[in-house]
């Protein structure tokens, strides 16, 4: 059989494999509240369920958190693994969702056909169109053309506590040729896409105390150090006028993007004006010698996520508050040590202190980045497969977001990773009223065919 009979039985079977997904997406597997312990286990059950019905050896594997959902598929030619994860994010606030989260609907659009429903496109359309593409092969060849690994897991949206000693302890098990993941997206939501360059990502979170109670500000104001201040202080001195951050020793491992890599980025047309556009922005806030595009995949961030204190109810208060509280990501690059980093910044915030306050720091997560070899053959397999099915020619691209699973992959298993993704810009994942397009379902599901039949050199 050709791989055309494998994209005609995708196209005629999508109504059902539509179906699949939305009973998928009635599961309320909200990883982060215990609440839903349950439905992420009845989650992962209805994934075993489904794998085992394709022939593909599957079980539910306990974790100290939720399970991980592990299939084996034995088969000549290379060993591919494929990485998704069937936990969502919770849905608040749900007054601005416009139907229930958990009751997934196809609705027209201005833009065409989308799926609407909480993990519709993070992660579970996108886990979806792999399973439908290894049903339709193994529905017109009678088996799959290489040996499979499917290692599906439900913490990925609450930090993913098991994840790690789960692949430490079944290493030999999950090694493989090349590591499949499917959580990423189109170039500008249009250009088919392998994602090389992924940042790092370290969480801090600082708590500054000042005086040992809430002070009268008409009482003590003025004579009072007030945290807030100390903090304002803090933040505001994390940057200088040109958009490089101030932490000592930050760019250690920072490194220049290839100018090879230049010239591919440049040759995407980046309309950063319109991507700032459509968020009410116009001008790029970052480092002013760095384009837009490098910006997002290839430097270093700072960002304040969170500032609070004193009284922030209705009304006013005149309070000189006890507390200051931040929260404060970095975003990292190359061979950036997060670990490093958070030493300096709490060194540095503690020589800014004054003597009467004290800060208190909480660590929310440290990852490095990860930049992978593209010398194998294979991604330029992939990358011309992928051109095959789109109207755009694929490109190699970096991605300013932080996918640890990746690093995992490369660093612990020793396994290539390759990330490929059919998300859009405006797919509002980890939002009220996340999507994921019929287009994105439908060709990335005939995307995956396409890339299994050439990494496996099927036709």
């Amino acid at each position: 059989m050709s791989l055309d009979d494998v994209l005609s039985r995708i196209d005629a079977d999508l109504p059902a494999a539509t179906d699949r997904l939305l009973e998928l997406l009635r599961i309320p597997s909200i990883s982060t509240d215990p609440a839903f312990k349950a439905d992420c286990d009845r989650a992962a059950d209805w994934l075993v369920a489904d794998l085992n019905s394709l022939g593909i050896a599957t079980e539910k594997r306990q974790t100290p958190g939720h399970p991980m959902v592990v299939g084996h598929l034995d088969g000549e030619g290379p060993h591919l693994l494929f990485y998704g994860h069937y936990d969502v994010q919770p849905v608040d606030p749900l007054e601005l969702w416009d139907r229930d989260p958990f009751d997934p609907e196809v609705q027209e659009t201005p833009k065409g056909k989308v799926i609407r429903a909480r993990g519709a496109a993070d992660d579970k359309g996108q886990l979806m169109t792999f399973i439908e593409a290894c049903r339709a092969w193994k529905e017109i060849n009678g088996s799959l053309p290489c040996k499979l690994t499917f290692f599906l897991e439900g913490e990925e949206e609450s930090g993913s506590p098991s994840l790690v000693p789960f692949m430490k302890e079944n290493a030999d098990e999950l090694k493989s040729d090349i590591a499949l993941i499917c959580d990423t997206g189109l170039f500008e939501s249009r250009v088919p896409a392998i994602t090389t360059m992924l940042r790092g990502l370290l969480g801090e979170e600082l708590t500054i105390t000042g005086p040992s109670r809430d002070l009268h500000s008409g009482m003590y104001g003025g004579v009072s150090m007030n945290p807030i201040r100390v903090l304002s202080r803090i933040i505001a001195s994390l940057h200088d006028d040109t958009g490089r951050i101030t932490v000592p020793g930050f760019y250690d491992g920072v490194p220049e993007l290839p100018e090879e890599m230049r010239q591919q980025w440049q040759g995407l047309a980046f309309d950063h004006q319109s991507f700032l556009g459509d968020v009410g922005l116009s001008e790029p806030a970052g480092e002013q010698d760095r384009t837009p595009l490098e910006m997002i995949w290839a430097r270093p961030t700072c960002e304040v996520n969170g500032i609070w204190g004193g009284y922030t109810g209705a009304g006013f208060k005149t309070v000189l508050p006890s507390e200051a509280h931040a929260k404060i990501s970095f975003r990292l690059v190359g061979t950036q040590d997060p670990l490093k980093i958070r030493e300096s910044f709490r060194k540095m915030v503690q020589d800014m202190l004054p003597p009467d306050c004290s800060v208190e720091f909480k660590a929310h997560g440290a990852s490095q980045a990860g930049a992978f070899d593209t010398s194998d053959p294979v991604f330029e397999q992939a990358r011309q497969a992928l051109s095959d099915e789109w109207p755009d020619e694929a490109a190699l691209i970096g991605c300013g977001g932080s996918i640890p699973i990746a690093g995992h992959f490369d660093r612990i298993l020793g396994t290539t990773p390759m990330l490929i993704g059919f998300g859009k810009d405006d797919d509002q994942i980890h939002s009220p009223n996340e999507k994921y397009d019929m287009e994105s379902f439908h060709k990335g599901i005939r995307s995956w065919a396409r890339v299994l039949a050439a990494l496996t050199k099927s036709n």
